[in-house]
């Protein structure tokens, strides 16, 4: 299942909230590794006790046996009764879990907002309500489980003052009193040995369905395969770095209408390109199909002459880079954030981080590299945490570099030192900008307007800037009132 969790598409993950996968990897992998084991002993050891117990019983006279065939019959009735309730019961019990380990997690990310806004009051009766929910399914369980059990001890009990009853109306000498009195002894425990069998079985099929829900997680689509071993770009790709698109079509799914819609254009190697368009024109579709998240409908893309889609994923990602907007940081030390696979000496990882000034902040700290980064990276700033995507690039030395609105969330100071580090150290490299702020893009030898998924303008932008009636001229003149206006406010 985890094997399966980590090749899923990104598709997978956007369809299915996090406290699902959560459940299906901690609550559903405990009771496969750890429960049901303890349950098939636990049957095993009470069917070997119910036996000993009928065989002693047994003893004191065969005409024993007529009552338990009967009343076996009607227990395994019971239990085919109960089974089905119980089992969706349980089924319900999984579903309900999950949003509850979903909300609580969201509540701790954004505590802080949500005690800003004042809305401490609505998340806890969200929370009551999902654990009411929750809760439901489990009492209904837990009574069902009651009912069988009272039934079973009824059988249980009526086949003891059977035997107990044979053993009294039987001639004396035909039964050893010795015998007798270890048969009734031992039948005192034969309805909590019976109950305690059936209630065994029956948790042991509800927790079968743990078993069911992983295996739905197994049968997960696959992304294609890491390595193609019979079509591995040499070790020198892409030396270019030129991007063709042809007749690109992507869409999400096979339902949903298609998102980029027959793109056509090149992004010749070293040149900087920036792309630029209104929210839901394809940018963000655009890259995430470069590194093969989504795979196009039609179209393709080729990077130096290779088709992307006919090398294997790892070939292909590993020879790429990417400063994202949302920046991410592991916990551990500042080497392993920079340098996961050891791959780069000490020296060439401080050049890095000089390059990008960051090499003066590491060398405050006590450990220098191994100076410890809490989780998600929360004891450095947001423009810190994007200046260490940076410094990873700059190990990386990849000659397609995409900024997927990389600057869109971090200060003035911070965006120009990167603008500045960019130009300096990847002047020979095809750099792809997604603009958030259209200002970060002027300096592009090429901009890409996309409006929804079509090409509407390809040029410089000085000539675009030139043509007034230009959509990305409108786009700068909007973006510069806007400006204007919040300067102003």
């Amino acid at each position: 299942m985890h094997f399966c969790l980590f090749r899923a598409p990104m598709s997978f993950f956007d369809a299915t909230p996090s406290g699902r996968v959560l459940n299906r990897a901690s609550s559903d992998q405990s009771t496969v590794d750890l429960s049901i084991a303890s349950n098939v002993g636990g049957v095993a050891f009470s069917v070997i006790q119910i036996l000993g117990v009928i065989a002693v019983i047994s003893q004191a006279g065969w005409q024993v046996f007529i009552a338990f065939i009967p009343v076996i019959a009607i227990s395994i009735w019971y239990q085919q009764y109960y089974l089905p309730s119980a089992r969706e019961l349980s089924r319900l019990v999984g579903v309900s879990k999950a949003p509850v380990i979903q909300h609580f997690a969201e509540t701790i990310s954004g505590s802080t907002i949500i005690r800003s806004f004042d809305q401490v009051s609505r998340f806890q009766d969200t929370n009551m309500k999902l654990v009411d929910g929750y809760s439901r399914p489990k009492f209904h369980i837990a009574a069902a489980m009651q009912w069988l059990c009272f039934h079973i001890d009824m059988l249980s009990s009526i086949i003891f003052v059977f035997s107990l009853f044979f053993i009294i109306s039987v001639p004396e000498g035909v039964v050893d009193p010795a015998i007798a009195g270890l048969a009734v002894t031992f039948g005192l425990n034969l309805n909590m040995l019976q109950a305690s069998l059936i209630s065994k079985l029956c948790n042991l099929e509800n927790r079968i369905i743990s078993v069911e829900r992983i295996l739905q997680y197994m049968c997960i689509p696959n992304e294609p395969p890491l390595v193609i071993e019979a079509s591995r770009p040499n070790c020198s790709w892409p030396s270019q770095g030129e991007v063709d698109i042809h007749g690109l079509q992507v869409r999400y799914a096979p339902h949903l209408p298609l998102v980029l819609r027959g793109l056509t254009c090149t992004f010749l190697g070293g040149m900087k390109t920036g792309i630029v368009g209104r929210t839901g024109s394809g940018k963000s579709t655009l890259i995430q199909t470069l590194f093969r998240i989504v795979e196009p409908t039609a179209g393709l893309i080729a990077i130096d002459g290779i088709d992307i889609s006919s090398i294997g994923l790892h070939d292909l990602r590993s020879r790429l880079s990417i400063i994202p907007q949302d920046p991410t940081m592991f916990e551990g030390s500042v080497h392993n954030n920079l340098d996961p696979l050891e791959e780069y000496a000490d020296e060439e990882i401080w050049e890095a981080l000089d390059k990008c000034q960051l090499g003066n902040e590491v060398r405050k700290n006590e450990g220098k590299l191994e100076s410890r980064v809490t989780e998600n990276g929360e004891n450095w700033s947001m423009g810190q945490r994007q200046l260490v995507c940076l410094a990873r690039v700059l190990l990386k030395k990849s000659k397609v570099l995409v900024l997927d609105e990389a600057t869109a969330s971090v200060d003035t100071a911070t965006d120009n030192l990167i603008q500045h580090t960019l130009g300096q150290h990847f002047s020979d490299c095809t750099v792809i900008t997604i603009a958030h702020r259209i200002t970060s893009v002027i300096d592009s030898d090429m901009v890409l307007l996309l409006s929804y998924g079509l090409i509407e303008e390809f040029d410089s932008p000085t000539r675009l800037l030139e043509n007034k009636s230009s959509s990305f001229a409108q786009l700068v003149a909007e973006y510069t009132q806007r400006s204007n206006s919040s300067f102003e406010k």
